[in-house]
């Protein structure tokens, strides 16, 4: 398949798509292995137009960025099936998984060939010893039917331009093998090779079905009601504005808005939160949720292709895609790597004949079993297969990173800035305090809430929402606009009217003695103020507070117990910010502007205080998300968590931040051990093999071994267990 990089498939088009940056993604079976993903890459890279090609074995997809003009995508495909590979469609793997699900490993290429190859090498063992006569003969006929795909393969490689892989080694290696008369390891060495391939693309598939699995959340049918009838029609044909019917029990085929009913609903699926929540109408709701109450009518609000579940899995297989700086110098290592070691093959065939008289079949058995182990697939796949696990498990407890190289930052993190509102505060402030200066208590709510009427604050919600309460009539506002970082101003009638902070008018409320020590004593008691002004005559106050969060204590804490610290940067008044960093032990800055935060961050990772992390709201602190190292949405609601800042909470809780990081600790922890198991692999089994230690199909099994070793070492990641006290 081919889709973009940045927007969704259209259901009338799951083929192909095209990015503003025009890349293309192909989604390609049979990729198991790094030596697969490098094969593809060097035979699509000598395409015309091709600038870049990255191929990912976790996520099984193929990703294009042109050079110039777009190469063509019939040419890519072609490039990749004459490599013995199968571009398959978005329609496949639907159609997999509503039905026939994925094959068997015997009912697989690779499958057969190890049955092939068993049954040929069991043979060979029966009639040597029933008809010694036949000497070698059987073992030749079953290493030539076993190499017979190998030797396919290393052609069709270099065709592609790519001399140097597995299956070219493997041949040189049991072809040599018959020429010095070691027939009976030649066959066992191709039977442990089609093993080893095998249990590869096990471990690779086990992989891919960890973020797959996610699809089969969303249920294939759906309750369409239309012209007062339920019909039961594909999910993947809803279409925004249809209306579905929701049962109790079931799980929610769309993303959509509640008409009807009201119901709680177990969001766990997507944002790993276990308390159920409610809903009622107008609440918007989420595809793979499962509805626990009553019958829910549901408006269709996103396609299939689009909604929150499908979203997710895209995002996770575009970080997969973009490779870790750790993952980029071991590629660049083991494209060297290869080349060296069947150099020092070559050296060990000649030279200790020429020098210390070794007989020549001897060094040359050496040299062939080096071959065996020339070829880096254990260090290449230690990295993606543990960051591909890692994202996984981050998406199923709603923890999205965006790229591996996220991931590292995440891991060395030293400081964590939070924004108050929404962040460490519930984001639902109550007013508690109106007082009139120079106009009633009435008018001064009165015309602060017809100011806020169309803002999203919090602050503002909470000034509207108490004019709602009390009944009042909101009269018409002309040029409303916000005054950036400072308030928000409009005309009502022939005033001018401004609601601000007392920041934004700090003369003013110097000036006037009474209404300063009014708004001293509101923010000492850990509330926010804002001013009504008409022109520059104070017409009032309004108080407002919003609590801490329940968990923000813990998840503070916790990032404590990790060795982070935690800081609070937030716009409000130092009064009140210094009244709720009290009661939570964390350090803050108060009276800032979004470009301050920025600043601030910028001159903590000039002092050396840095690797800095920032926790917001995804929109406001735009700028400071932007420069910190790592930027991290957390209560800006599911759109924006998905789109905006580095990593993404969407269970939306303090607790998730240190969940976050150590997900990120111990993947890295899992990446250092598994380079150190590839390449301690290597190292033994070079060195015992170079002095005729170890012989061929020893050498077979280090090197298969040693990536499926990392393979399964990599999937422990799939049952990471999260800190409890994080939540």
């Amino acid at each position: 398949m081919v889709e973009s990089s940045y927007q969704v498939p259209e259901a009338d088009d799951p083929e192909t798509e095209m990015s503003p940056e025009s890349v293309l993604r192909f989604r390609v079976e049979g990729m198991d292995c790094p030596g697969c993903a490098r094969k593809i890459e060097t035979a699509v890279s000598k395409l015309s137009g091709v600038g870049d090609v990255s191929a990912n074995v976790t996520a099984g997809s193929v990703v294009v960025t042109p050079d110039e003009s777009l190469p063509s995508e019939r040419a890519v495909s072609e490039a990749i099936h004459r490599l013995g590979y199968v571009v398959v469609s978005e329609q496949d793997i639907s159609n997999r998984r509503a039905g026939a699900g994925t094959p068997r490993w015997w009912q697989t290429a690779k499958g057969r060939l190890v049955l092939a190859s068993g049954v040929l090498l069991t043979v060979a063992v029966g009639l040597e010893l029933l008809f010694p006569v036949l000497g070698r003969w059987p073992f030749v006929a079953a290493t030539v039917v076993g190499l017979v795909p190998i030797v396919r393969a290393a052609w069709q490689s270099l065709r592609g331009g790519d001399v140097f892989t597995i299956e070219a080694l493997m041949t040189i290696a049991a072809v040599g093998a018959l020429v010095i008369d070691a027939a009976a390891e030649a066959a066992v060495v191709v039977f442990l090779f089609a093993v080893g391939e095998l249990l590869e693309g096990v471990a690779s598939s086990r992989a891919r079905r960890s973020i797959a699995a996610l699809s089969d959340l969303t249920p294939a049918m759906a309750r369409l009601l239309e012209d007062g009838e339920v019909r039961d029609v594909s999910a993947d044909t809803l279409e925004p504005g249809d209306r579905v019917m929701v049962r109790p029990g079931d799980r929610l085929p769309c993303d959509g808005r509640i008409l009807e009913g009201a119901s709680s609903l177990d969001e766990s699926p997507i944002s790993g939160e276990s308390v159920p929540c409610e809903k009622q109408i107008g609440d918007d709701v989420f595809a793979g949720t499962v509805n626990l109450g009553a019958v829910l009518q549901v408006e269709v609000t996103r396609r299939a292709s689009d909604n929150t579940i499908a979203r997710i899995i895209r995002l996770v297989e575009e970080a997969q895609e973009a490779k870790a700086p750790v993952a980029r110098f071991i590629d660049r290592f083991a494209h060297y790597y290869m080349p060296a070691v069947v150099g020092i093959a070559v050296l060990v065939a000649v030279v200790p004949p020429l020098v210390a008289g070794l007989a020549w079949s001897e060094s040359v058995y050496r040299a062939l079993a080096l071959l065996l182990i020339a070829c880096p697939c254990a260090l290449v796949i230690s990295t993606p297969a543990a960051i591909a696990a890692g994202l996984s498990t981050g998406a199923r407890r709603g923890l999205l990173i965006k790229g591996g190289a996220v991931l590292e930052k995440l891991g060395s993190l030293k400081v964590v800035a939070l924004d108050k509102t929404g962040t460490l505060t519930v984001g639902a402030p109550r007013v508690t305090d109106i007082i009139g200066v120079s106009a009633s208590d009435d008018d001064v709510l009165r015309l602060a809430a017809a100011l806020e009427r169309d803002s999203s604050h919090p602050i503002a919600m909470a000034i509207v929402e108490r004019a709602r309460q009390a009944s009042i009539e909101l009269p018409g506002v002309h040029d409303a606009h916000a005054l950036s970082g400072h308030g928000v101003g409009g005309s009502v009638g022939s005033s001018y009217l401004r609601l601000v902070s007392p920041r934004t008018v700090s003369e003013l409320v110097q000036k006037n003695r009474t209404l300063g020590q009014r708004i001293t004593a509101l923010e000492t008691s850990g509330k926010s103020v804002t001013v009504l002004l008409d022109g520059e005559r104070p017409l009032g106050l309004i108080a407002v507070r919003d609590e801490p969060r329940e968990d923000a204590g813990a998840g503070l804490a916790s990032l404590s117990r990790m060795g982070l610290t935690g800081v609070m940067l937030t716009g409000d008044n130092p009064r009140t910010a210094s009244a709720i960093a009290e009661s939570l032990g964390i350090e803050a800055h108060a009276g800032l502007l979004p470009e301050d935060k920025a600043r601030l961050i910028g001159e903590w990772q000039a002092s050396g205080r840095g690797p800095i992390g920032k926790v917001g709201d995804g929109i406001n602190d735009a700028p400071a998300l932007a420069a910190a190292d790592v930027g991290i949405a957390m209560g800006g609601g599911t759109d924006v968590a998905l789109e905006t800042a580095d990593a993404a909470l969407l269970r939306n809780r303090v607790g998730g931040i240190a969940e976050l990081i150590g997900l990120s600790r111990a993947t890295l922890r899992n990446v250092k051990t598994n380079v150190a198991l590839a390449l301690g692999f290597k190292a033994i089994f070079l060195i015992t093999t170079m002095f005729g230690i170890t012989g061929m199909w020893i050498a077979v099994l280090a090197d298969t071994g040693a990536t499926v070793l990392v393979t399964l070492n990599a999937m422990r990641l799939l049952r990471y267990r999260f800190d409890p006290t994080a939540s």
